[in-house]
């Protein structure tokens, strides 16, 4: 094993502790002044484990969580990003906090606080076995990811572009504790069709039938799917109409894409702002984006994932790699072309599930692979020339 492994297994109740406070500090997306307290709290828990030389910055928000970055001023070495959310989809109080055996139960501990809490820990265990950082960390976190990082996309890009590499600590996947080096993008449009509305009974021919037009959309859209590449389509909510004898003036459909690729994000958004209404006298309004790239699987990414690999000889843990529907903030970042890795949390199960947990018995020992991957970085960007070099020639502009 490993001395920043030893170290983590000797602090494991404080760890617990850590954890369990951050936990119970819940954090509702849509809760301004609740997130604000959990932020005040990782401010906290980094002064103890990391020390004052941490700065942090504050990003005002006025309608959700305000947003923190934390970095070390003037530092040589490569800056990797410790990308985390501390926002939860939970309501306050809906779900009980409680171990059972090594599982931890709580409102968000699997997406993402304990991998938020690890990136922390693993960094003390280097600051406490090392005689030098490899690595310059930086920590922004960030408190709307669960509802689309509307306020916070601008800052992880801006942030995300002075930085060598990216390690996203959203939690591995759960069935096998992979981590993830590719994520479909994923976007969102709206359809709303306006007919005409006239009596059923006596005047029908002269109406023009909204859900019927948007009847014919959906269908379109439908076909859209393509499993072998990776891409879906679904309508997911439908609305029309005002009552039974009414030919419906108005109907709108929620939709729901994703894909694996950026040229296939292109097909798709082509295809649905050029669907048209099947009768010409219905109008047809459509509104949407590309919520997020997808993170794909090209050789920056791979690179680290390789480098994952290795750390995990050194702690006997076999690293394995998954590709996955779900979308991250990692997926902007290696839109950008910052090597990108995810999935690097605490293994468990249950995100936006009631039985929500992590397996608390892991946590030293991923915590620590963290550690080692920050260390085999490190020495492979002194080392090695062409390893992730050329970053301005790399990052979209």
């Amino acid at each position: 094993m490993t001395v920043n492994y030893d170290f983590l297994l000797h602090h494991q109740q404080t760890i617990k502790e850590d954890l369990l406070n951050l936990v119970q500090a819940e954090s509702p997306s849509h809760e301004k002044n609740l997130v604000d307290i959990t932020g005040n709290l990782i401010k906290t828990i980094i002064q103890k484990r990391l020390g004052k030389d941490y700065i942090c910055t504050e990003y005002i928000n006025n309608q959700y969580g305000n947003h923190l970055l934390f970095q070390k001023e003037h530092s040589p070495k490569p800056r990797v990003l410790f990308l985390c959310h501390f926002d939860t989809v939970w309501p306050k109080g809906e779900l009980p906090i409680h171990f059972e055996d090594e599982l931890f139960y709580g409102p968000g501990v699997f997406d993402m606080k304990a991998g938020l809490l690890s990136s922390i820990w693993a960094i003390s265990s280097l600051e406490n076995t090392l005689e030098a950082l490899p690595i310059s960390p930086v920590f922004l976190l960030s408190s709307d990811e669960e509802i689309g990082s509307l306020s916070s996309r601008d800052l992880i890009e801006e942030v995300a572009k002075t930085c060598e590499a990216v390690f996203v600590m959203e939690p591995p996947e759960a069935e096998t504790s992979n981590l993830k080096t590719a994520r479909k993008g994923m976007g969102m449009y709206q359809l709303e069709v306006q007919g005409i509305s006239t009596h059923a009974g006596n005047n029908h021919e002269d109406g023009v039938n909204a859900i019927l037009e948007i009847s014919y959309l959906v269908q379109q859209l439908q076909e859209l799917t393509d499993y072998a590449k990776g891409t879906t389509v679904n309508v997911g909510v439908i609305r029309g109409g005002t009552t039974i004898n009414v030919v419906p003036e108005y109907a709108s459909i929620d939709v729901d894409f994703r894909i694996s690729t950026l040229f296939e994000a292109e097909r798709i958004m082509q295809a649905i702002e050029q669907l048209t209404p099947k009768n010409p006298l219905a109008k047809l309004s459509i509104t949407g984006e590309l919520n997020r790239p997808p993170l794909e699987r090209n050789e920056a990414n791979q690179q680290l994932f390789k480098l994952a690999q290795e750390a995990g000889r050194k702690l006997n843990i076999v690293v394995n790699e998954s590709s996955v529907g779900g979308a991250s903030d990692g997926n902007f970042t290696s839109a950008l072309g910052i090597p990108t890795i995810d999935g690097l949390g605490i293994p468990g199960d249950g995100a936006h599930a009631r039985n929500e947990h992590i397996q608390f018995d892991m946590f030293a020992k991923r915590c620590a692979l963290v550690a080692e991957l920050c260390i085999a970085f490190g020495d492979k960007f002194v080392n090695d020339y062409n390893f992730i070099n050329n970053k301005e020639e790399r990052i979209t502009k």
